[in-house]
């Protein structure tokens, strides 16, 4: 996008104190799918219908954003606080995991000190993830972008905004296979027909307590517990939630030497031996593993 449609950069005083490689890994390592690397650090990330560029300050610690001129300064500044959960002290949550006598995640969090896990909007990330299953972080980008184009509003920017589930359900199947969703496509479709038939249902999930938000998660067709788990940690808050897949329950079978261990077993490791923050603690291992910092 060129860069007269955006405002100047401007220091976001209540900014994340982020390291550049932290800040990457945060924007880029699997969490969220529209967030898009631009020249010396910087990021252009959309969500709901903000659209923001962030880049880490060259004088001072905070980062900076610049906004599209004809969006609303106050909004965009509101909406950045709440997608990165300015009002968690996460160096005290990491402070509490058991980097004293876990070397495992000590080392992950030396490779990725001031990784965050973002808020993203509930209905979005379920979305997301759904479009996920057994595609690399590249193709579900190419996917959120093809959908946005044929069903989503136009943003200030020219860009487009990821499709309500409403929008989903008025489109029908169609767009979703021409994006590439696959057999995906049929369950993101029911997804939305069941969601527009209960107005307000999916709102109230996210306010449900973790075990009970994933219970009802789990109704929805082609939500199984590592979508729903991922889900509550990324769209909801819930740093309890535990998403494994394949990919994690190889990390924790070679790391933590649990390999015949089944998947309600290295929940039930994950619960008592990281507590309340286990899937930010999975967050770290994860981006370590990738980075190859982990011996695996």
């Amino acid at each position: 996008m060129a860069s007269s449609i955006f405002s100047d950069w401007t220091v976001w005083s209540d900014s994340p104190i982020l390291d550049a490689i932290s800040l990457k890994e945060t924007l880029d390592g699997g969490q969220a799918f529209r967030w898009n690397a631009l020249e010396a650090g910087a990021f252009e990330g959309r969500w709901n219908a903000h659209v923001v560029r962030i880049r880490p300050s060259v004088t001072c610690d905070h980062l900076e954003y610049a906004i599209p001129k004809t969006a609303c300064p106050k909004a965009s500044i509101d909406a950045l606080n709440t997608y990165w959960a300015t009002g968690i002290d996460y160096s005290a949550l990491t402070d509490q995991l058991p980097w004293r006598s876990d070397p495992v995640i000590r080392t992950a969090i030396e490779a990725f000190p001031t990784l965050r896990i973002l808020k993203q909007p509930f209905e979005e990330c379920l979305f997301s993830f759904l479009c996920s299953s057994t595609k690399q972080v590249p193709q579900i980008k190419a996917i959120h972008e093809m959908v946005a184009l044929r069903l989503g509003n136009e943003l200030p920017d020219g860009s487009h905004a990821l499709p309500t589930w409403s929008q989903i359900a008025s489109g029908g199947e169609a767009p979703l296979r021409d994006a590439k969703l696959g057999y995906r496509a049929r369950y993101i479709n029911q997804c939305a027909q069941v969601i527009v038939e209960r107005p307000g249902w999916l709102a109230s999930v996210e306010q449900m307590p973790t075990a009970d938000a994933r219970e009802e998660l789990l109704r929805l067709p082609g939500v199984g517990r590592k979508i729903a788990d991922c889900v509550l940690l990324f769209g909801a808050g819930r740093l309890d939630a535990f998403p494994i897949d394949t990919w994690v329950q190889k990390i924790l079978g070679q790391a933590y030497s649990l390999k015949d261990w089944n998947l309600n077993q290295l929940q039930q490791f994950a619960q008592i031996h990281f507590g309340q923050q286990a899937g930010y603690a999975q967050q770290f291992r994860f981006a370590a593993a990738r980075a190859g910092k982990l011996r695996l």
